[in-house]
C-alpha cells in the first residue's frame, strides 16, 4: 500500500508536467513549428495520458487518440529502449516490477517529457484547415414548392391618384312634384324609397277646387247645348233668307268659345286626374324611378305651388361627384378614365369617365367638383354613398413592372430576389420609379427576360445575405 501511495504521489506530479506541456505548446508552441492536431479528447492535443488505476504496483497509461503518419505507442516505446509489453487496443500497462525505474520520481519525469517530444517530433505541422463552405444557396426541393415567381411585364407607366367623392342622382332625372292646387292629402301610397312606375297613384287630395271646375264643365256642357240651338235656328232662317250672314257668323263664333272653354276645363280635370268617383284628385307618379324624398303624410294640408310633395329620381343612370383637391389640380383633366369601389361593394370596381370638371370652389369643402357618369342598371350605387375614386393618368413612358409584394425593403433601399436556377440566386437592388395600386414600377436593376420571387422572398433573402457574409 505504502508503495501504492508513493506511485499515485509520482503521478500527480507526472500528471501536472504533461499538462503543462500540452497547453505551453497549444498556445504558443505554434511558432517553433511544434503542433499537436486538435481532433483529440484534450482540447487540442492527439494524445492524453493519465492514470486510470494504480494497483499491485502497476501504473496504466491510456491513449486516447492515435498519432499522425500511423505513429503508434508501440514504436514511440521502441525508439527509447523500452520494451513493449502486450496492452489491449491504446491502452499502455507498465508493471512498476518490470521496471523499477519507474519507482523513481525522477526518471519517471523525464520518460513523460520524453514520451512528449516524440510525439510532437513525430507529428508533421499541420495547418488547421478550415470547414468546408458551401459557396452557394440552393433550394430544397421541399421549400421550392412553397415558393412563387413573377415575370417582370414591360408596360406603360400609369399614375393612380387616389380621390374621394360621393354619388349623387342625375339632376336631369330627378322630378320634385309641385301641387298646382290647395287641399287636404286624403290618402297616400307610398314610402320613401319605394320604387314607383309612370301613371301609379301615389295620392289623393280634396280640394274646392275640384268642386269649381266640376261646375263650370255642367255650366260650360249647358251653354254649349244653348248656342247648338241658336245656331241651327239661324242657320235655318240663313237658309231662308230671313237671317243675315253676320249673325250666322256670330253664332258660329259663341258656339266655339264655349266649346274651347270647355276643353279647357276637361284638360284641368285630367291634369288633376281628378276621380268624379270619389271626388278627390289623384296624385299620379310622372315618371318611373325612387322615391327619394316624401313630405307628405294622410291629413296633411297643402298649398298650390308651395313646397315639393314628394321626389323621384331616375337611378338609371348617377352621378359621381369626386372632390379634386388643390394638389391634384393639375393632375386632373377631363375624359380621363376612373376606377370608383365602395364600402359596400369592396370586390367590385366601377369604371367611367370624367366628364367634366367644376371651375368654381365648392365652398364648404373648398375643393373642385369632377362629375363621372356611370350606368346604374342593377341600382347598386344609391345616392350619398361615400366613394374612393383612383384616377388614372397615363405617362409618356414604359416601365418593367411587378408586385410591390415581392419588392424587400432593406436599410432604406428596395431589392428583389433574382431567380435563375435553384443554386443561382441573386438579390438584387432595383430603382423604383413608381408604385401603383400593389404594382411597382422598376427604371432600373432589371430585366425583362428574369425572374423574381414573390412568395417566402423574404426568408430566400435572409439566407443569401447570409452567404456573402
Amino acid at each position: 500500500m505504502i508503495e501504492n501511495e508513493k506511485l499515485l504521489r509520482i503521478y500527480d506530479k507526472s500528471h501536472d508536467l504533461w499538462n503543462f506541456l500540452v497547453g505551453f505548446v497549444n498556445r504558443i508552441g505554434r511558432a517553433g513549428g511544434m503542433f499537436i492536431p486538435r481532433h483529440t479528447s484534450l482540447q487540442l492535443s492527439p494524445v492524453t495520458v493519465h492514470p486510470s488505476r494504480v494497483s499491485h504496483s502497476r501504473l496504466t497509461f491510456r491513449l486516447n487518440a492515435p498519432f499522425g503518419n500511423g505513429t503508434t505507442l508501440r514504436s514511440l516505446l521502441q525508439k527509447i529502449g523500452i520494451p513493449s509489453p502486450k496492452w489491449p487496443g491504446r491502452t499502455l500497462f507498465l508493471n512498476a516490477s518490470d521496471f523499477p525505474t519507474f519507482r523513481h520520481p525522477g526518471f519517471l519525469i523525464c520518460f513523460i517529457i520524453g514520451i512528449f517530444f516524440l510525439i510532437v517530433g513525430c507529428n508533421p505541422v499541420e495547418e488547421e484547415l478550415p470547414d468546408q463552405v458551401q459557396k452557394n444557396y440552393c433550394l430544397e426541393e421541399s421549400f421550392k414548392e412553397q415558393i412563387e415567381w413573377e415575370q417582370p411585364i414591360n408596360q406603360a407607366v400609369t399614375e393612380h391618384i387616389p380621390l374621394t367623392g360621393v354619388i349623387e342622382p342625375n339632376p336631369d332625372k330627378v322630378i320634385h312634384f309641385v301641387s298646382l292646387v290647395s287641399g287636404i292629402i286624403s290618402n297616400t301610397y307610398f314610402s320613401l324609397g319605394d320604387r314607383v312606375s309612370k301613371g301609379q297613384v301615389l295620392a289623393e287630395l280634396r280640394s274646392t277646387e275640384l268642386a269649381n271646375l266640376q261646375s263650370q264643365a255642367t255650366t260650360i256642357e249647358s251653354q254649349i247645348e244653348v248656342a247648338e240651338r241658336n245656331l241651327r235656328s239661324i242657320q235655318s232662317m240663313f237658309d231662308d233668307g230671313i237671317a243675315s250672314q253676320i249673325s250666322l257668323v256670330e253664332a258660329q263664333s259663341k258656339l266655339d268659345v264655349l266649346i274651347a272653354e270647355r276643353e279647357k276645363i276637361q284638360s284641368n280635370l285630367h291634369l288633376f286626374s281628378a276621380s268624379t268617383e270619389k271626388g278627390v284628385f289623384q296624385i299620379k307618379s310622372p315618371n318611373t324611378g325612387i322615391v327619394t324624398a316624401k313630405s307628405i303624410s294622410a291629413g296633411s294640408q297643402i298649398t298650390a305651388e308651395g313646397e315639393s310633395l314628394f321626389t323621384i329620381s331616375d337611378l338609371r343612370e348617377v352621378w359621381a361627384l369626386v372632390n379634386v383637391y388643390a394638389t391634384n389640380v393639375t393632375s386632373i383633366s377631363t375624359g380621363m378614365p376612373v376606377k370608383i369601389k365602395t364600402l359596400s361593394y369592396p370586390d367590385e370596381v366601377f369604371e367611367g369617365k370624367i366628364g367634366a370638371i367644376s371651375q368654381v370652389l365648392d365652398a364648404q369643402a373648398k375643393v373642385l367638383k369632377a362629375r363621372v357618369v356611370l350606368p346604374n342598371s342593377n341600382l347598386k350605387l344609391k345616392p350619398g354613398m361615400i366613394i374612393d375614386v383612383t384616377a388614372l393618368k397615363e405617362l409618356e413612358t414604359e416601365a418593367l413592372s411587378i408586385p410591390a409584394s415581392a419588392l424587400v425593403f432593406d436599410d432604406n433601399q428596395n431589392y428583389v430576389v433574382v431567380y435563375k436556377n435553384d443554386c443561382e440566386l441573386e438579390n438584387r437592388y432595383v430603382e423604383i420609379l413608381l408604385k401603383n395600386n400593389g404594382m411597382a414600377f422598376i427604371s432600373e436593376g432589371l430585366e425583362e427576360d428574369e425572374r423574381v420571387i414573390s412568395k417566402n422572398h423574404l426568408l430566400i433573402y435572409e439566407q443569401l445575405k447570409n452567404f456573402q457574409r
